[in-house]
């Protein structure tokens, strides 16, 4: 009696450890810091398919789109921000609403690297912040606009990566060099581009394609304009949400801003420590 009353004792305590572990494992990404994994080559060469870093929470301040979200889709889980924390959402359908709340809430900078909500799916987007509040943005062959001002830009050669399936979903990267065998080097024009606020940061060019060519996005008050820095294959703000693309994102939709990768890796799993890209151990992201 004495033995069964210690094995379930030692049961007891094992959940109990289970238990505190996803609380303050919980508690930690919700305040702190959310692990992100980078599935696609939209922010092509600052971020690399595999990367995998940490977002700072603690950046603009919390909203509901601080509450972590689980997504599982072999079991058929898919819990959003909006399931834990919806009751903290503004009501988009407001006409007075404008981008919603924060606690403790800071502006982003031009520049900053945010990882953020869309508005309609609730999926983890990650993008370049290009445009504030009250911004005109437009693109004309190819280059940036703002308020009628055009960004900086200068050439910095090429950048080659081989064509094969890189990442879980094994996607090919597009190639300026036209259609390339597998194992070939695949190309892209590669540039320097400067904010107004002095922020500089690397863009890909692949070829001349519609969002080459815009109208003027107006930024409204308490939203944001967002761009990938792979900018012919990245859907961003340039496309709308109806269309399949981000539109313009509320304040309360951002996460958090993305400083450092930890590490990255080349393969099909985090766990192929073979792949993992010594280069990019805690690189800075710019």
């Amino acid at each position: 009696m004495a033995e069964q009353e210690g094995v379930l004792h030692g049961i007891w305590e094992t959940v109990k450890t289970i238990v505190y572990a996803l609380l303050i494992a919980g508690v930690f990404r919700t305040l702190f810091f959310q692990p992100f994994w980078i599935p696609s080559g939209s922010m092509k060469d600052t971020l690399l398919i595999g990367d995998f870093l940490f977002v700072n929470k603690m950046a603009y301040g919390y909203s509901y789109a601080s509450c972590p979200s689980i997504r599982i889709p072999a079991l058929g889980i898919d819990i959003g921000a909006d399931d834990f924390c919806g009751v903290f959402q503004g009501d988009k359908s407001d006409p007075d609403y404008q981008g919603g709340d924060r606690l403790w809430g800071s502006q982003p900078e031009r520049g900053d690297v945010v990882v953020f909500r869309h508005p309609v799916t609730g999926r983890d987007f990650i993008k370049r912040l290009i445009g504030l509040p009250g911004d005109e943005i437009r693109i004309v062959d190819g280059h940036l606009f703002i308020d009628d001002t055009p960004v900086q830009v200068v050439d910095d050669g090429i950048f080659e990566e081989i064509f094969a399936p890189q990442g879980p979903q094994g996607l090919r990267p597009r190639c300026a060099n036209g259609a390339v065998g597998m194992g070939a080097v695949c190309e892209k024009r590669r540039y320097i581009e400067t904010l107004p606020n002095g922020v500089s940061h690397s863009i890909l060019d692949i070829r001349d394609q519609s969002f080459d060519n815009t109208g003027v996005y107006t930024v409204p008050e308490g939203y944001y304009f967002f761009m990938g820095d792979n900018r012919d294959n990245s859907r961003d703000s340039r496309e709308s949400q109806a269309s399949g693309g981000v539109g313009f994102v509320p304040y309360e939709d951002l996460v958090g801003r993305a400083d450092r990768v930890v590490f990255s890796s080349a393969g099909r799993s985090m766990l192929y420590f073979w792949t993992w890209r010594g280069d990019r151990f805690f690189k800075k992201i710019e």
